[in-house]
């Protein structure tokens, strides 16, 4: 294991040296992220394209009032590029969100707001290049839930100096209340979910985005990288579908129409991201971003514009006997035509996006994906000797019950993910080989886990690969299921074992995943926070993979 850096949050919050090009931000400005009573949320942007970017901030303010925003391409100001005026107030949050135009491809700006006689913290941000390419690098990051811990690794991509852009594919804050997952924790570190309550209306999710954005190592990567977001499901509620969602109960949470729109919106509101093009709604939130002629990044909606209602396994514990019975419930529940995730405008984006890319000869194309794709089936547990059969003890832990049944019947691990939807897995690859497109490398959130994997059809012809990134503060299922961190070990590991396409996981650690894209090869760091629970934490890189081309399509490689 690589040691990548001894920084605390502390450290951070005093500055950096003048010889610090890892963020380029000067320490003053770092000293007004800590000191603004005006700009308590701090700076962000996002959302780029080659001549323009998104820039936010929030103001803290009980009436409306006009913000002054500036743009420049030196670190000093003496090169003003753009300036303007935004008008805001209590109907938007109070945030501000502008829209930077008429910008140079491939450029560094430096940023900052003004109101109430205070200026903000300075950011830096980029628009995306044009033209010839060389290298690219991108954080993949995911899962960060605040009561479960410091936003360490977010602190770590700022001070990162191989990452020109932060790609988020969800679960940017969670909608639980003060009593649910991450209570304990959330007690013991002074990091209690507001408002206490599940978050249901505007307000609650306005409330909630506000909370998260006060977190130091959120606020020193919002200000240092251009982010380019997706959404899973933790931004609005756990497992929605097009009709409802797993954690909305009508009878006493309302309309779910309701509750999804209030929380779209607050997403809007909180988030550096543009609003939509004519014809177009904010659900349907996807993105291409084109890196010259490097590569091509297409990022995926799957919660609210076409998926089908997940299967729930609940009542099949009740029915399934034989492996006979469960390869019919897999075919005729989970494989059934048309249980759909993506919608038909998307389909026809990543289309096109994957012609351009071609045309352009580019030799990378991403796609930023909210959850696992790769085949995940549970190993026997039980018969391999990982756990204790639950049949056999008075109290066993519900998660290995679960465990043991899935593994029994050799089933997936998770029905919500892209392995409930075998139809629309294999449609989204098919589409890709109708395009020439068999290199495809998913950059995969929502597990909590660290995956590297080798993705195929159901024919078995090679698909490309998945880098999968474990949570910011999210713990691993196993960690969080009750088992001790030698069992959760060799569970990856009989994961890895028992799935062809998996090559390597960790449930172990928090972190992200920082991709290194270059014209013929990319290099794959998973890097490892050594705590959360404290804002004295070092980064490591854990494991690290090449990506390279072979015969059969992309490979990885794994360092030493």
């Amino acid at each position: 294991m690589t040691d990548l850096s001894a920084i605390t949050r502390r450290a951070t919050l005093a500055g950096l040296s003048a010889g610090a090009a890892a963020v380029a931000l000067p320490a003053g400005a770092r000293t007004a992220l800590r000191a603004s009573t005006r700009f308590r949320h701090g700076v962000a942007s996002g959302d780029p394209d080659a001549t323009s970017v998104v820039l936010w901030t929030r103001v803290t303010a009980q009436d409306p009032l006009e913000v002054e925003w500036e743009l420049s391409g030196d670190l000093a100001f003496n090169r003003i590029v753009r300036r303007g005026r935004f008008a805001t107030g209590p109907d938007r949050d109070f945030t501000v969100k502008v829209l930077a135009e008429g910008l140079t491809p491939g450029a560094h700006y430096y940023y900052r707001f003004r109101a109430g006689g205070e200026t903000s913290p300075i950011g830096r941000t980029r628009t995306l290049p044009v033209g010839r390419l060389e290298r690219l690098g991108i954080a993949l990051a995911s899962c960060s839930n605040y009561p479960f811990g410091y936003f360490n690794a977010y602190d770590a991509i700022a001070h990162d100096p191989a990452i020109d852009f932060v790609l988020h594919t969800g679960d940017y804050i969670y909608e639980y209340g003060a009593d649910g997952w991450g209570a304990e924790s959330g007690k013991r570190l002074g990091r209690v979910h507001q408002p206490a309550n599940e978050i249901v209306s505007l307000n609650d999710y306005r409330t909630r985005h506000a909370q998260y954005k006060t977190d130091a190592g959120s606020q020193a990567m919002l200000a240092a990288k251009p982010l380019l977001a997706c959404w899973d499901d933790h931004e609005s509620a756990n497992n929605p579908w097009t009709g409802g969602a797993q954690n909305h109960q009508s009878e006493t949470e309302g309309d779910w129409a309701a509750r999804r729109a209030a929380s779209i919106q607050a997403y809007y509101e909180w988030m550096p991201v543009r609003e939509p093009v004519a014809g177009r709604t904010r659900m349907q939130f996807w993105r291409s971003y084109a890196f010259g002629d490097l590569a091509t990044l297409s990022t995926l909606e799957t919660r609210h514009t076409a998926r089908a209602l997940q299967i729930d396994y609940a009542p099949y514990k009740k029915t399934i006997a034989s492996h006979a019975d469960a390869a019919a419930m897999e075919r005729d529940a989970i494989g059934a035509t048309g249980r759909t995730m993506l919608a038909p405008e998307l389909e026809a984006d990543l289309a096109a996006a994957w012609a351009r890319s071609r045309e352009l000869r580019q030799p990378w194309r991403l796609i930023g994906n909210p959850m696992p794709i790769a085949r995940t089936r549970v190993p026997d547990v039980v018969r391999l000797g990982l756990i204790p059969d639950p049949a056999a003890q008075d109290k066993p832990l519900g998660a290995a019950v679960d465990l043991a049944w899935k593994g029994k019947w050799n089933l997936p691990f998770y029905p919500d993910t892209w392995d409930g939807y075998e139809w629309a897995r294999e449609r989204l690859y098919s589409q890709a080989r109708a395009a020439g497109v068999d290199d495809l490398v998913f950059l995969t959130g929502d597990s909590h886990s660290f995956w590297a994997n080798r993705l195929a059809d159901a024919e078995g012809r090679a698909r490309g690969i998945e880098l999968g990134t474990a949570g910011i503060t999210s713990p691993g299922d196993f960690i969080d299921s009750g088992f001790d961190p030698r069992t959760a070990a060799r569970l990856d590991a009989a994961f890895a074992e028992h799935n062809p396409e998996v090559v390597w996981t960790d449930n172990l650690h928090q972190g992200y995943v920082r991709l290194a894209l270059r014209r013929d090869r990319a290099e794959a760091t998973f890097v490892a926070m050594d705590t959360v629970l404290s804002p004295h934490y070092r980064a490591f890189a854990l494991k690290r993979f090449g990506v390279v081309r072979a015969e059969a399509g992309l490979e990885l490689q794994e360092f030493a």
